[in-house]
């Protein structure tokens, strides 16, 4: 009677594991499937520049804008329900995933480098000012548009974990500021060109930052008097000592998967992921269209 009863028990166990491993993977599966990338790219490889989503399995690319004027700059909230975007020379922009619910945020035409905070009720953003771009933040309707006077000028910002903080590149160092007053917390000490690495990325563990920064140029010498400058895109852990490295030549600023473990960026008009631990590529056809990497894709 026992044998009986354990042997029963036995097989519920089994039975339970495998419907819980299966439970597992069809969960990766249906989370990898419900993710999105979005870029810009020339659509048919002219025009201006439009915003594209696609799986990061390569499926599902689909134009998501339209009109005269470039779609740059895409940023998902961190529900993945909402996309913020530049639409350079009339203002920031939110819409649905699928490019639907179309709504104006801002009315300059220079404002750019739209972020959502982690709780999706701010957006940051960059608004040139005079000669100088400086650190925005406004609510996610659009109003209470404010400067953070505190705050240098700066590029592309990226949200503390707890959103009470906004590290950037300003003044040739990656700096944390103050998400309301725009205080400086912090220096980072990482030597980050503002011209080249003002789309800087911070995952979202904030403990590695990707930029583009300036390499040893072997281009032709048709400069003036010296070569044309080149570029990398390299990636440097915050935490001291930062150890920074190119991983590689000559392409756009990178954005971060969800989990931290990816990038995507484009390079040479192709979108590619790269593993950032095994430095592992795979690359996703954009058809016919030119895929530009000026800022970030967005990945949620």
């Amino acid at each position: 009677m026992f044998r009986g009863r354990w042997s029963i028990l036995a097989a519920s166990s089994t039975v339970a594991v495998v419907i819980s491993l299966i439970g597992g993977a069809v969960g990766l599966r249906a989370s990898t499937a419900q993710q999105w990338i979005v870029f810009s790219a020339y659509a048919y490889g002219g025009g201006a520049t439009q915003l594209f989503r696609v799986r990061p399995t390569g499926v599902g690319l689909d134009q998501i804008t339209t009109g005269a004027l470039p779609a740059v700059s895409p940023s998902f909230s961190r529900s993945g329900a909402k996309l913020a975007f530049s639409r350079l020379g009339a203002g920031i922009f939110t819409m649905n995933p699928d490019g639907s619910g179309l709504r104006r945020l801002t009315s300059n035409g220079r404002d750019g480098y739209p972020v959502w905070s982690p709780d999706g009720t701010r957006i940051a953003f960059v608004r040139l000012v005079g000669v100088q771009w400086r650190a925005f933040v406004m609510s996610s309707s659009g109003s209470d548009q404010h400067r953070l006077a505190q705050a240098p000028p700066a590029g592309r910002a990226s949200w503390t974990a707890n959103g009470k903080s906004i590290v950037m590149p300003a003044g040739g160092d990656l700096v944390q500021v103050d998400a309301k007053t725009g205080h400086v917390q912090k220096y980072f000490g990482l030597p980050i060109d503002t011209q080249t690495g003002q789309t800087a990325t911070v995952s979202g563990n904030g403990r590695t930052v990707a930029y583009v920064g300036p390499r040893v140029s072997t281009g032709p010498p048709d400069c003036g008097e010296g070569r044309c400058p080149q570029f990398g895109l390299y990636l440097a852990n915050l935490p001291v000592p930062h150890r920074p490295h190119r991983i590689v030549n000559d392409t756009g600023a990178a954005g971060w998967s969800p989990d931290g473990k990816r990038i995507a960026f484009i390079a040479k008009g192709v979108l590619t992921l790269r593993n950032v631990a095994s430095g592992a590529q795979t690359t996703i056809s954009t058809d016919t269209h030119v895929a530009t990497g000026d800022a970030p894709p967005a990945w949620r």
